[in-house]
């Protein structure tokens, strides 16, 4: 694509999203408002474009759905599990653990979507990134094994966020 089509379009997924999002948010659709969400899908992220690091040299969109339905089914499956901690095991019995999650992650938006997967996900919160970006610092609800939830965070999480931004 020329450099004048990133100008006006600087995130192009975010523009399409962004007028996706807003014609969906509406009673009704209508003419009017889909051409309302497009405008307001130009305008956001060009306005906002200085603020943002630079765009991903590539984004795989098919693996980002996969990986989007896996961390559903994990979150669905950490809502049963955190639920039956809570109802089980007494707060005295709880080993809370803090994590340090290597990163091979280097792109800001892989990171961003790795340490959201991690909050959203019940039974855990990222809370912190190294001023070099180079680890995760991740709180656990409860574990028996704090070195197997980094490992899983890594393969299960990262090595696919690593296939999806390239």
């Amino acid at each position: 694509m020329s450099r004048a089509f990133y100008w006006l379009l600087p995130h192009p997924l975010l523009t399409l999203l962004l007028a996706v999002v807003w014609t969906l948010l509406q009673n009704e659709i209508s003419a009017g408002m889909v051409v309302f969400g497009i405008i307001l899908g130009i305008v956001i992220p060009w306005g906002t474009s200085i603020w943002w690091p630079d765009t991903p040299k590539g984004f795989r969109l098919g693996k980002m759905v996969t990986y989007s339905l896996m961390v559903l089914w994990d979150i669905l499956v950490a809502n049963i599990q955190v639920a039956w901690i809570v109802l089980s095991v007494p707060n005295a019995k709880l080993k809370p653990a803090w994590i340090v999650v290597p990163l091979e992650l280097r792109q800001p938006e892989a990171i961003t979507v790795l340490a959201g997967t991690i909050t959203l996900t019940p039974g855990t919160v990222s809370a912190d990134l190294s001023d070099q970006g180079h680890s995760l610092l991740v709180h656990v609800l409860h574990t028996d094994d704090p070195d197997a939830v980094r490992d899983d965070i890594m393969t299960r999480y990262q090595n696919r966020l690593k296939e999806i931004f390239i």
